[in-house]
């Protein structure tokens, strides 16, 4: 089928902050590189303006990462890496109308990487255009900044950076009130926002919930694999005092001169910060960086905090996949072991224990081969059912849990690892190559992404090939299991966690990261 491209006869639109210029590509008008806010360094974000007419037909800079990109692991998360620097207020956008009377759903993506890493269109599935074609929707995703950029906390030394430990929530704040005041031009309904995001993402969306100065500028919100306890990322409190006198003592640069930390170039200043900060972090201090500051603008973690009032009244999916973070091979091909070559690996793990774990494991997940067991999730699925328990008993909004348990054919069947399910969601799946599998990508994509579209237009997700998804209540727990063959089960690994946790050690991230190639699980 012939593709079109139209570019001259696109019309410019009159934003907020000036004049834009994108262009037609196969049913879609697409703008990239949209500036939606600026800012100093260690600043609160201020409202872009432009003169004459600004090309949108480009993505623009993402933000400066603090470790050099190393592409690895490309068939399971596929990468595009792009140009650096810390002018990275941006965003992107597809939609199928440049008109203001449509109202279409618009979706607003925040992308993965923790607080530290990754960008808009750093995954190749960020890419909108599906969603927007086949979802019927407005799709929009953002960048913003991030690590010493974002989350570095020097309010102590001047009213100028009040808040500078979150200017990376700030800039999504402000994305937000961008697309509020000026989607409407580009078909999409202000009053009908959903944001969604996987991993630091996904924690953005909550974190969101918790900020005061976004209310009202989203309306439903997804949580894909972000949602985390405090094992996995701890709250972030105190004042940045000692970390940045620390940084200044290293930069020689007297405290009365902190300004020119403005102007240290980015990488210098990265050097120096990884230098003392380990340190300040010894002592009990505050570092920044690696998460947003708990404080009168951000209300914190609400596994820790609770969430407010308003977060309350909205609606949202919160789901998780089997295997999270297992992303390295197996040293043995699970579908070839013996019974007793099963358990003999199981046993290295659970000892005496290990009989009753593959009763229990097959009980749970009936059809799955008990070797996956030890892939099992332990950093998102509790933390996220926990998440939902506590919204469902706000009872203001609906509350959907998920999880993501296909096996892909790579590495002998293995089952979902974190961002997997990602495609899926976006409807992008043609994209990775891994995904190719016959007879049920398509419909499982289907599946998901119709649930999701509709959760966007109607706050319940819904799809005609699947059974009712009943909402999360204080005591029922209903999680839709996306997988060759989709159901919604009640409480149905409450028992395998409770035994799991019973034998082994509190989750630790950084262990499970040294030992995964071994199998062995925390």
């Amino acid at each position: 089928m012939e593709k079109e491209f139209r570019y001259d006869d696109v019309p410019v639109l009159e934003t907020t902050g000036g004049k834009l210029k994108g262009y037609f590509y196969n049913g879609a008008y697409i703008f990239k590189g949209v500036p939606y806010a600026k800012a100093g360094r260690f600043q609160m974000p201020k409202p872009a303006v432009w003169e004459g007419v600004k090309d949108a037909c480009s993505y623009g800079f993402v933000c400066p990462l603090m470790e050099k990109d190393t592409p690895d692991g490309e068939l399971m998360v596929p990468h595009r890496y792009w140009p650096q620097d810390e002018n990275c207020q941006n965003l992107n956008i597809w939609t199928k109308a440049l008109d203001a009377g449509k109202k279409l759903p618009v979706i607003v993506w925040f992308h993965g990487g923790g607080y530290e890493s990754g960008s808009a269109i750093e995954n190749v599935t960020y890419d909108g255009f599906n969603m927007c074609m086949k979802g019927d929707v407005v799709a929009v995703t953002v960048n913003h900044r991030l690590n010493i950029l974002g989350y570095l906390d020097l309010s102590p030394f001047g009213e100028k950076y009040k808040n500078s430990g979150n200017a990376g929530h700030a800039d999504m704040v402000a994305a937000l009130k961008w697309v509020h005041d000026n989607i409407a031009l580009f078909g999409g309904d202000p009053e009908n926002v959903t944001i969604f995001g996987q991993s630091g993402g996904g924690m953005k969306v909550a974190d969101l919930m918790q900020i005061a100065d976004a209310d009202g500028l989203f309306h439903k919100g997804l949580i894909m694999s972000g949602v985390g306890d405090k094992m996995l990322l701890p709250s972030c409190t105190g004042d940045g005092r000692a970390i940045v006198t620390a940084l200044l003592g290293e930069l020689d640069i007297p405290e009365e001169q902190v300004e020119k930390l403005e102007t240290v170039p980015y990488y210098e200043l990265v050097k120096a910060y990884e230098k003392v900060s380990p340190s300040v972090a010894e002592k009990g201090g505050y570092v920044g960086c690696s998460a947003p500051l708990v404080n009168d603008y951000f209300k914190g973690n609400p596994l820790d905090y609770g969430f407010r009032d308003h977060a309350l009244e909205i609606p949202i999916m919160v789901g998780s996949v089997f295997g999270e973070f297992n992303f390295a091979p197996t040293p043995y091909d699970k579908n070839q072991l013996t019974e007793d070559g099963m358990k003999e690996i199981i046993r290295a793990v659970y000892g005496e224990k290990t009989d009753e774990m593959i009763s229990l494991f097959k009980e749970t997940y009936p059809g799955k081969n008990p070797a996956d067991l030890l892939a099992i999730d332990r950093a998102m699925r509790q933390p996220s059912k926990r998440l939902a328990k506590m919204h469902a008993k706000g009872e203001k909004a609906g509350t959907y849990l998920y999880n993501f348990t296909l096996e892909f054919p790579i590495h002998h069947n293995k089952i979902a690892w974190h961002c997997s399910d990602i495609p899926f969601f976006f409807h992008n799946t043609e994209l990775v190559e891994v995904c190719q599998i016959p007879n049920v990508r398509e419909k499982l994509e289907r599946q998901i992404f119709e649930s999701f579209m509709t959760f966007a237009r109607t706050g319940k997700p819904e799809c005609a090939e699947l059974p009712a998804w009943e909402k999360v209540t204080e005591d029922v727990e209903p999680t839709m299991i996306f997988d060759r063959e989709c159901q919604l089960r009640y409480n149905y690994d409450d028992k395998l966690y409770e035994k799991i946790d019973s034998i082994l050690p509190p989750f630790n991230l950084m262990e499970m990261m040294a030992d995964s190639e071994s199998g062995i699980q925390h």
